[in-house]
């Protein structure tokens, strides 16, 4: 038979000679026995999976529990003081993790290198998991990661690169996160409060499909094998570690199925509590690099301790001023002219005599300042006239009042002296200058 002609019979419902027909009881109770079976199967299927869901929670709590009753003899309880902000980056293999890591610094203002779990484990039975694909005991990861947490470079924040991988691992973070919460309101009313902030947690995963990852691993594998061939032939510079998973495009779609079957649920986890940011890694770095700028945009009301952020809430933003800014200043200038305009024109005729004069003398700078002693400027309506007339026209004005005081009368008996006080005032317009080009000499 035709291959093809025998799918689409596959697919074809098969005749029933007479559809009201009753079928054997054998048949029937094979039928039931086998639907019972199933339903027995997906009930163990999914006992198991919560099981082992339960056994990894309190794996975690084992494992968290010795870890930090180990900080705590060895650092004392008043010195777990950990980092401010914690950016969790996570990615698929070839996402760019260390490329973007310096992008999502720069965003957020973080100067410290950020913490790349894999390299804090270099021991050799870590380095042979790590060869074949695998991942190194969640045991060995906390322990270590939570001892460098502790570091002060990392005060103030930092990035994780690689953590957590694990549901143990995303469990173990919660509970990290519940005790700096814990010492935060514990030591909040004393001389040590700020050592102990409220934590901000954001979670970056960078996400790219499985055949650009292996792409992107096979590519920095024949990278590497180059520069350490280079390295190698002219005796110059340090070679770079080239793993498996670089050369073989069998390890290389293991390891994306590890990250997919393991790694990736945790991640995703992650968004149910925490600031979570999924960023598309597939195109060029300057896409990347804007996605990641967009995404990781400071927010006060989510990173402030909350009774700083009520105290300045009722401030406006900078953003928010410059919303409407150019309807009220036309605004503003129709209503000098319709309710004021004798002050109005004085104000434009002064600009016109005596500012501009200055203003373009100093063309090249792009910035001119005047001093005016003039009492019209007492009123603080004609000060607004000068900065929307300046705006208006392409100009950036500043207006500012200096008090002075001048010496006015001299008593010869008794040597006191009696001053007066001007007010001047000083406009700074600035705008942009005009560039000369100069010669070749």
């Amino acid at each position: 038979m035709n291959p093809v002609a025998a799918m689409d019979s596959l697919d074809e419902a098969p005749e029933i000679a007479n559809p009201e027909a009753e079928l054997p009881d054998t048949v029937v109770d094979m039928a039931e026995g086998q639907a019972s079976q199933a339903v027995t199967d997906e009930a163990i299927a999914a006992a198991a999976e919560h099981s082992v869901e339960d056994l990894e929670v309190k794996d975690a709590h084992v494992i968290f529990t010795n870890v930090w009753n180990d900080l705590e003899e060895e650092y004392g309880r008043e010195n777990l003081r950990f980092t401010k902000e914690l950016i969790l980056l996570g990615g698929a293999p070839g996402s760019g993790k260390g490329t973007n890591s310096g992008f999502i610094s720069k965003a957020r203002g973080l100067t410290c290198e950020p913490i790349v779990v894999s390299s804090l484990l270099d021991t050799p039975e870590a380095k042979r998991i790590k060869e074949a694909g695998g991942m190194v005991g969640d045991t060995e990861v906390v322990g270590i990661l939570f001892r460098k947490l502790l570091e002060e470079e990392y005060r103030d924040g930092c990035i994780l690169d690689g953590f957590p991988r694990t549901r143990v691992q995303v469990e173990c973070l919660h509970l990290l996160i519940q005790k700096m919460n814990q010492l935060y309101r514990e030591y909040h009313s004393t001389p040590l409060a700020i050592n102990f902030r409220k934590p901000t947690v954001h979670a970056v995963v960078l996400f790219i499909d499985e055949k650009t990852s292996i792409e992107r691993q096979l590519l920095r594998g024949r990278k590497i094998a180059e520069h350490n061939e280079r390295v190698e032939t002219e005796n110059d510079g340090e070679p770079l570690e080239l793993r498996l998973t670089d050369l073989d495009p069998t390890a290389a779609k293991r390891r994306y199925r590890v990250f997919k079957e393991k790694t990736w649920d945790a991640l995703q986890s992650l968004k149910k509590i925490y600031h979570y940011h999924f960023i598309d890694a597939g195109g060029d770095i300057a896409e990347v690099e804007r996605n990641i700028r967009s995404e990781l945009e400071y927010q006060s009301s989510l990173e402030l301790d909350p009774e700083t952020y009520d105290a300045v809430r009722h401030l406006p933003l900078a953003s928010e001023l410059g919303v409407h800014a150019r309807q009220e200043l036309v605004r503003r200038l129709d209503g000098y002219e319709l309710e004021h305009r004798e002050l109005f024109h004085h104000v434009i005729e002064i600009i016109q005599s005596r500012f501009m004069p200055i203003v373009r003398r100093h063309a090249i700078a792009g910035l001119a300042v005047v001093n005016s002693e003039d009492s019209i400027f007492d009123d603080p309506m004609t000060l607004a006239m000068v900065i929307d007339v300046f705006a208006e026209r392409g100009f950036r004005a500043v207006a500012n009042i200096n008090l002075a005081e001048t010496p006015d009368h001299f008593d010869l008996k008794t040597g006191k002296i009696t001053c007066v006080t001007k007010k001047i005032y000083r406009f700074q317009i600035r705008f942009l200058g005009s560039e000369i080009r100069r010669g070749g000499r």
